[in-house]
């Protein structure tokens, strides 16, 4: 009989996947990040429990081309400063990816809030433009120029704080408690350059982001590096709590109500 790809695999199988996962090479993309001060109440009451504000409301977004063996992967991520017990890091509002696969991975493993999106970086000259969209909306845009080189800082640890959850299959707050994931990277780059320029954020239904205003720019820089990623999760959360905020994980809202979709007139 042919083989059936949709029945098991076999150890050998199972045993190459894994052994090819922990070999993979360094991976480089080219970024632009943008860092800003917010309005701390705003910052403030888009964390769930127990995620805290840090005493600095700041902003991050991140528009990187990443040069995957195979294929160009858009990645981006819009995130606010939090804290979790004595660690500060970032907690991602969204995560737009142009390829599924990326997406799939991040989100059933790590809890990460992708979604599929537009993902734009482009340089003419010293000019660079990056800019995130969904929906046919280019919900935050990173405008400027190239600046001059930085001097490369040092390897260094990065913290995104993820809850990884399933929707329960009757409609009625999850299946299993949630929990809050710790993800670090150790980040390495080989490239960096300052860009003066500004953020654009705009209006979208689906992407609020302009919730979060700018109100002074920390920094802007264009850069390539490579990372790593582990996560482990560090504690079970209360469902009950973290219910009112999983409305930043869909478009549809009502994917998280009790009752069904209204019925069309």
């Amino acid at each position: 009989m042919a083989r059936v790809r949709y029945g098991p695999r076999g150890e050998a199988e199972i045993a190459a996947a894994r052994a090819a996962v922990g070999k993979l090479p360094d991976i480089w993309s080219t970024g632009v990040s943008a860092v800003w001060e917010s309005d701390p109440d705003a910052v403030a009451a888009v964390l769930p429990p127990p995620l805290k504000p840090t005493e600095r409301p700041l902003v991050r977004v991140s528009v990187s081309r990443v040069e995957l063996p195979g294929y160009r992967l858009g990645a981006g991520s819009f995130a606010v400063a939090a804290r979790h017990g004595g660690r500060e890091g970032w907690y991602p509002l969204v995560m737009p990816m142009t390829h599924e696969r990326a997406l799939i991975g991040g989100r059933e493993v790590f809890g990460e809030p992708k979604k599929l999106g537009e993902v734009v970086i482009e340089r003419v000259g010293d000019v660079i433009g990056a800019r995130l969209a969904r929906h046919g909306i280019a919900f935050v845009e990173v405008r400027g120029a190239v600046s001059g080189r930085l001097p490369l800082p040092e390897p260094a640890e990065k913290l995104d704080f993820y809850f990884k959850f399933l929707p329960a299959v009757d409609g009625k707050g999850f299946d299993g408690d949630p929990v809050l994931v710790h993800c670090t990277r150790n980040e390495r780059f080989r490239k960096l350059e300052s860009v003066t320029g500004d953020v654009v954020l705009r209006e979208s239904a689906y992407d609020p982001v302009a919730d979060l205003p700018v109100r002074r720019i920390v920094e802007i820089t264009l850069g390539e590096k490579t990372s790593d990623q582990q996560g482990r999760v560090v504690e079970r959360v209360s469902a009950q709590a973290l219910l009112p905020y999983i409305h930043q994980r869909y478009d549809d809202a009502r994917q998280i109500l009790d009752g069904p979709p209204e019925a069309s007139a």
